[in-house]
């Protein structure tokens, strides 16, 4: 069984490709062949051009589907999707977003929705996954000690991205099983960046306050740090929606599918201690 990941320069796919039991039958598709993971098989194309996607899908079996957070997001979507109907791919695992839905508070979100329903309509077998805000997402976020965000005090059940992709490869081994499922994983617990910030001192025995973050500042922030203004609208959006208390939930999937809980904000803290650190 042939698997292709897509984003595999990215974070997601990268701890995939590390969570996979082995890589023999895997193939990678990137833009730049320059960048691709090493000890794997490297198909060059891009999902924003469709016609890249006809070799590089060839004799594939099952598609891990991820998509970079855009206005585009969709196009690129249905060119897999269509790419993956043409070459006789069995079963696309689709990474979506946390609370994709026609009626979410975001744009990303709402993006998600459409591709979600034309993955279930395409008649291929088909499993979508959408994670919890991403605890590695906090990087960055905290300055001598302090920890930023504008998020407010709204609580959020943050997951680690090792196990999104521990997770993806469970459902990867074996897909026919998970066909027609919609999963949402998150962290065991529910937790607000206050208490993000007290773990943080509980774990690492510095003390590190919290400090609240306007959604005008975080904006100029993340201009300011290099991110495009597309995704500084939306990235506030989330904090906008998370702050109105959106977000404070926990589900059971990932202990269902995987066998055992996700692992903790302290364990997370504690796997990075450079970050404090840094």
């Amino acid at each position: 069984m042939t698997t292709l990941i897509t984003g595999a320069t990215g974070n997601v796919s990268g701890a995939l490709l590390r969570a996979l039991p082995g890589t023999d039958d895997v193939r990678v598709l990137v833009r730049d062949p320059a960048r691709a993971p090493a000890g794997v098989e490297v198909a060059v194309g891009d999902l924003d051009r469709p016609q890249t996607l006809r070799e590089a899908f060839k004799g594939v079996d099952v598609l891990w589907l991820l998509t970079a957070m855009g206005p585009q997001a969709p196009h690129a979507s249905m060119n897999a999707v269509w790419a993956a109907r043409q070459a006789g791919v069995r079963h696309i695992v689709r990474m979506s977003a946390i609370g994709a839905a026609h009626d979410a508070p975001t744009r990303n979100g709402r993006l998600h929705a459409l591709s979600d329903a034309e993955l279930a309509a395409s008649g291929l077998g088909w499993t979508i996954i959408r994670p919890a805000f991403f605890m590695q997402n906090l990087f960055g976020s905290v300055s001598g000690d302090t920890l930023y965000g504008p998020t407010g005090e709204g609580r959020i059940g943050f997951i680690d991205v090792r196990d999104i992709a521990e997770f993806a490869a469970e459902v990867l081994s074996d897909p026919a099983v998970h066909h027609g499922r919609t999963y949402t994983i998150t962290g065991p617990e529910s937790i607000s960046l206050r208490e993000a910030a007290a773990r943080l001192t509980r774990v690492h025995g510095t003390p590190i306050g919290y400090e609240p973050v306007s959604p005008e500042a975080a904006h100029q922030a993340m201009l300011t740090a290099g991110l495009p203004e597309w995704q500084a609208e939306v990235n506030v959006e989330y904090a906008q929606a998370y702050a109105s208390g959106w977000g404070d939930y926990t589900t059971p999937d990932f202990a269902q599918v995987v066998g055992h809980q996700a692992r903790t904000f302290e364990d997370f803290a504690a796997d990075h201690a450079e970050w404090l650190r840094s």
